[in-house]
């Protein structure tokens, strides 16, 4: 494929080899000041991102994206962040926080957002219990592009999958006990998520408390999870996950998670729309190994039981075909409004049902400290389109982070990564920690 470079990011990637370079080398030294609890602490990053899309205009989102439009072949979009995260702490309670602010322009806009991404307030009666309110991101299951157990929380972003994700607002506790034994411990995580006006109004249909609970036990060496989700805003659904290292440097993980009674829109060619309602299954597997020559890979397969099949998702294709031919020799916008209105649904990430995962990153390459490129791809696993992303981060200059990544998009028409709005995109961001 042939990559549509610019010069602004030739001259990252040179920004990144040379400051390599001239940090190969560090001295460590240990602070034990750093380790120490203070009552209050506020730390975050700032970070200037460039993106370069290489658009697709044949692509079934792009057409959707891009109605009524200016019609373009390439985007740049400049983003500036800043987040903040704190925490004051006062005897048995502490209130946290983290926010997210982001500015950003391209060609065609510009705008700003402010968001909470986290904000609330625990107490510790007891060493094995925590209990709290506000708004908080959970992090379940073992996964780590996808989590097919995380009920209450916002899906990863497998693109980048440790990014800081917006929690929701909720009542939640933990309790933790060790026994002793086999069964080294035991802990229960209760939840409470209201749905209310404003108040986590994107998790589903208003009206409803949402209880949902987390059971963790360690087994010898084995971390299991149950989960479960009362119906209302969503429907009902429960599931368990596992990790277990077979060896020190080597981890297997699963999840599986039962969906009751999910309803999803699927169209055919003419915009016909059926909502199927069924029973879903969605599960994942995967590992990690480390080599001795400090080089992680990350394989994992997840099915997703509330996606749509290859040919479900070839219907709403051809849905968009039909509209836009349909537009251009008649006028009429009948067709296109369909396809917009399904938008949300076939359009959401990982929308079909089995995709891949595969992520491979080297320390210190090149004999350079602090110097880690990577690759890593999410194929969907029936209709064989890809995407892949060749990555180079560095993170040898104080409080600093450099890295520069190419994603390559590769499928035919009506697959999913080929119906994209964009086939290439160029992402360079430095990131100051403070």
């Amino acid at each position: 494929m042939k990559l549509a470079w610019r010069p602004r990011l030739l001259w990252s990637l040179l920004l990144l080899a040379s400051t390599a370079g001239a940090q190969a080398a560090e001295e460590y030294s240990f602070d034990a000041s750093t380790f120490e609890k203070h009552p209050f602490e506020l730390n975050g990053y700032f970070q200037l991102k460039q993106d370069d899309f290489t658009l697709n205009p044949a692509g079934a989102f792009y057409k959707l994206n891009y109605y009524n439009q200016p019609q373009q072949n390439d985007l740049n979009v400049t983003t500036g962040t800043m987040q903040l995260a704190g925490k004051l702490r006062q005897g048995i309670g502490t209130f946290d926080f983290r926010t997210n602010s982001d500015v950003w322009r391209d060609e065609l806009a510009h705008d700003h957002d402010n968001t909470v991404f986290e904000a609330a307030y625990s107490v510790r009666p007891d060493p094995g219990l925590t209990m709290e309110a506000g708004k908080r991101a959970m992090r379940w299951g073992k996964g780590y592009a996808w989590n097919p157990i995380g009920f209450v929380e916002r899906p990863k972003n497998p693109d980048d999958p440790e990014l800081a994700r917006e929690g929701y607002g909720m009542v939640d506790a933990d309790w933790i006990y060790s026994p002793g034994g086999a069964l080294q411990t035991i802990a229960f995580t209760p939840v409470l998520l209201p749905v209310r006006g404003d108040l986590n109004s994107d998790f589903g249909a208003s009206g409803y408390l949402n209880p949902a609970a987390k059971l963790y036990l360690l087994y010898r060496d084995t971390d299991i999870d149950f989960a479960w989700q009362g119906k209302g805003s969503r429907p009902a659904r429960f599931g368990m996950d596992f990790s277990l290292n077979l060896v020190s440097n080597f981890e297997i993980h699963g999840e599986w998670a039962r969906i009751l009674q999910f309803t999803k829109p699927v169209t055919d060619a003419s915009g016909q729309v059926t909502n199927v309602t069924a029973n879903a299954t969605s599960y994942l597997a995967g590992l990690r190994y480390l080599t001795a020559s400090d080089t992680t890979y990350i394989a994992e397969y997840y099915h997703n039981g509330t996606g749509y099949s290859a040919g479900e998702a070839d219907q709403f294709y051809q849905l968009v075909d039909n509209a836009f031919a349909q537009l251009q020799q008649s006028g009429n916008s009948t067709l296109v409004q369909k396809a917009l209105s399904l938008q949300n649904s076939y359009g959401r990430p990982n929308s079909g049902q089995d995709y891949v995962y595969f992520r491979a990153q080297q320390k210190d390459a090149l004999g350079i400290v602090y110097f880690q490129p990577a690759i890593f791809a999410v194929m969907n696993w029936q209709d064989r389109s890809y995407q892949v992303a060749p990555e180079l981060q560095y993170t040898g200059i104080n409080n600093t982070e450099l890295r520069l990544r190419i994603f390559m998009l590769q499928g035919g028409a009506s697959t999913d990564f080929g119906e994209k709005a964009n086939s290439q995109r160029i992402e360079f961001y430095a990131r100051y920690y403070f």
